[in-house]
């Protein structure tokens, strides 16, 4: 594909009272963006907005974007809101990067030909990537083994079941030769503002920054989420070893007594902290856990009930399949095909 026209000022550049002067030899740096079906539009915005500023700060392009979907036609995100692409995603699309924008479902957003392009293009010396679950179509594309890359926390779990040779990090985001992932979110903010300081230096991603309004610069060896303590809101050691030895388990046969030699505190202590502390029982935290993770792999994968219950470390389909309706409201056979 050829780069944009003359009309492109138009385009890239807005008007803007700041400005950063930057020195640039080479042409403008083209990212191409890729929109799946339901992809999520915060991830999307978050990582063309830095590259607009970029542009407004300097006055002149420094970047150059294009949007594509699998047929030329709108894609929608999953919030519902459309958005028209520039043209069809082809084979021979040129691009500096080229960054898939993943959501919700993202294994039934990925089609063949996307899987094939990306390979394509890394094969040619490009550099590509994924936004949010976008991690799936490097995937499918093959590109992925021994590699560091990260996809949103929520989509983890179904991502091991589908690529259990891959393990996909809890970071920000991640960069690995020609391969660039991040979390979604405001997280391809912060990838964005990574490409922007080593293209075009330090002092123009800071400003970059303030016009976002991003109140600090986050690294990509950061954890997604906030630490376990500050999630569970307290620092209580006992408590926090018997919860992090359970989400670590979630998979495996355990029982409280395991959790409490882990703890090192007895089982009666362990239940009153966990009374006082989460107003619960060990035993329904544990299967809280590990009903959010089968809800996780039924709207991720294409396992089947029995598959996800043995997953989750249910003694039985039945057992699984009572404990979620109970907590959902409805049957796991019923929850996997809503809205299909």
């Amino acid at each position: 594909m050829q780069r944009p026209s003359a009309q492109s000022d138009r385009r890239y550049v807005a008007r803007g009272v700041a400005h950063v002067p930057v020195q640039t030899l080479a042409d403008p740096v083209l990212v191409n963006f890729v929109l799946v079906p339901r992809f999520t539009l915060l991830a999307f915005t978050s990582a063309v907005e830095p590259l607009r500023v970029a542009n407004q700060l300097a006055g002149k392009e420094l970047f150059q974007w294009s949007v594509f979907s699998a047929d030329g036609a709108p894609a929608v995100s999953s919030c519902g809101v459309p958005v028209t692409p520039d043209a069809k995603l082809t084979p021979d699309v040129s691009a500096d990067f080229l960054l898939v924008c993943g959501g919700v479902e993202p294994e039934r957003g990925v089609w063949p030909g996307l899987a094939d392009t990306l390979r394509a293009q890394w094969r040619r010396g490009q550099t590509v990537g994924g936004l949010c679950t976008g991690a799936y179509a490097l995937a499918k594309a093959g590109i992925l083994k021994g590699r560091q890359f990260t996809l949103h926390w929520e989509n983890i779990a179904g991502f091991r079941e589908l690529f259990p040779d891959l393990e996909p990090m809890r970071r920000i985001f991640c960069v690995d030769d020609r391969i660039l992932t991040c979390a979604g979110g405001v997280a391809a903010a912060d990838l964005m503002l990574k490409l922007i300081e080593e293209r075009f230096g330090a002092t123009l991603g800071q400003e970059v920054m303030n016009m976002c309004l991003l109140p600090h610069r986050r690294t990509g060896d950061e954890d997604q989420m906030i630490s376990l303590a500050a999630r569970l809101g307290t620092r209580s050691k006992p408590l926090l070893k018997a919860i992090a030895h359970m989400e670590k388990h979630i998979e495996d046969s355990i029982d409280i007594e395991e959790c409490a030699a882990i703890s090192g505190v007895g089982i009666r202590q362990l239940e009153r902290l966990f009374a006082e502390r989460l107003q619960t029982s060990p035993r329904q935290y544990l299967s809280n856990l590990r009903l959010q993770h089968g809800r996780a792999l039924l709207t991720e994968t294409n396992m089947t009930v029995v598959e996800v219950a043995i997953a989750c470390g249910f003694v039985s389909s039945s057992h699984f399949a009572k404990s979620f309706r109970k907590k959902f409201g409805l049957t796991p056979y019923q929850f996997s095909h809503f809205g299909k």
